[in-house]
């Protein structure tokens, strides 16, 4: 009997293009050390021409499936959790899928910036177990950097662009998604922000001069509301589970801000030898970053077969969202 969904393989991709904070110091006033005890960000990677956030998605699909021992025909579920896709329409999952070849899959994008990638594990895991699908894969990209400012100091220096993937498939043995917890706060919505190029801003030569098409934050106030969902959620998804914090082995948090980070870990009191982290060689790249994060882990030996992990995210809308899962 199913029981919930697993991850059997994992994989990622980032451009080859890194912008070091050396780098950012020659286009905005800011230095290395700046950037690395405010946010502890040293570079980042970004696209080059003619590298789409489909083609990231698709480099790390590839190895999830290799990982996992999954064909493209097995795949019945494509998800794609991002804010920067390919093109309005048509999504880029359905974009994916014609390159994997991915016949027999539905396809269909997920928008909950940086919190997509837990939104997007919550649907993965609800298809599963009620019988819609038996084989999920789950992506989360960003080519962030083309909706960045690079002449704004307050966002240019966080954003990166990356992607990670994963299979996911029925489980009755205990290991998979225990829980999710997911929340939205639509008042602040303005708190992070792409103003103009939908239907409420379309493009214009006014909104280009404007430089509306690029993303806006308020730093201050995205910091508090971080730290207090984000904790929130985890404490919540851990309850859902029937298990505490100290049960966890590795706790692998939305790669945002080191400084956001270690406020959470401290508000749940987890010990920062448990606290994955490479934002340093990233940057925050919204939804792709915990996927990311938890593939290296699994590579770097620090995720292992029956280890409890939990995962949380914070992102514009506002979002946010946390997960317990045994690997």
């Amino acid at each position: 009997m199913i029981s919930t969904a697993r991850i059997d393989g994992t994989g990622m991709a980032a451009p080859a293009r890194v912008i070091t904070n050396d780098d950012l110091s020659k286009m905005v006033e800011t230095s290395d050390e700046w950037i690395r005890t405010r946010t502890g960000i040293r570079e980042r990677r970004v696209v080059g021409p003619g590298e789409n956030t489909s083609d990231l998605g698709l480099a790390a699909s590839r190895e999830a499936m290799v990982r996992a021992g999954a064909s493209p025909e097995e795949i019945d579920l494509i998800i794609f959790c991002t804010i920067s896709p390919d093109q309005l329409t048509p999504s880029t999952a359905c974009i994916l899928q014609a390159k994997l070849g991915a016949k027999n899959a539905a396809a269909v994008d997920v928008q909950a910036a940086c919190s997509g990638f837990v939104y997007g594990l919550s649907l993965a895991r609800g298809a599963i177990v009620s019988g819609e699908a038996s084989c999920v894969l789950l992506v989360a990209g960003e080519s962030i950097s083309r909706f960045i400012d690079w002449s704004d100091r307050t966002t240019c220096i966080l954003f990166g662009d990356a992607a990670g993937a994963m299979i996911l498939r029925a489980s009755s043995n205990g290991r998979g998604i225990l829980s999710t917890d997911l929340g939205s706060d639509g008042l602040n919505a303005g708190l992070i922000s792409i103003p103009a190029g939908g239907s409420s801003m379309p493009a214009s030569h006014e909104t280009v001069d404007g430089r509306l098409h690029f993303m806006k934050m308020s730093g201050a106030e995205v910091f508090k509301n971080g730290v207090r969902r984000m904790a929130s959620s985890m404490q919540k998804a851990l309850e859902k589970a029937g298990v505490s914090v100290s049960d966890l082995d590795l706790f692998v948090p939305h790669q945002a801000n080191k400084r956001i980070i270690d406020a959470v870990g401290d508000s749940l009191g987890i010990p920062a030898d448990k606290v994955f982290l490479n934002l340093e060689k990233y940057g925050n790249t919204s939804a792709a970053s915990i996927p990311v994060a938890l593939h290296e882990a699994v590579m770097a030996g620090r995720l292992k077969p029956g280890d409890l992990v939990g995962v949380v995210a914070f992102g514009a809308g506002l979002t946010w969202g946390a997960s317990v899962v045994r690997w």
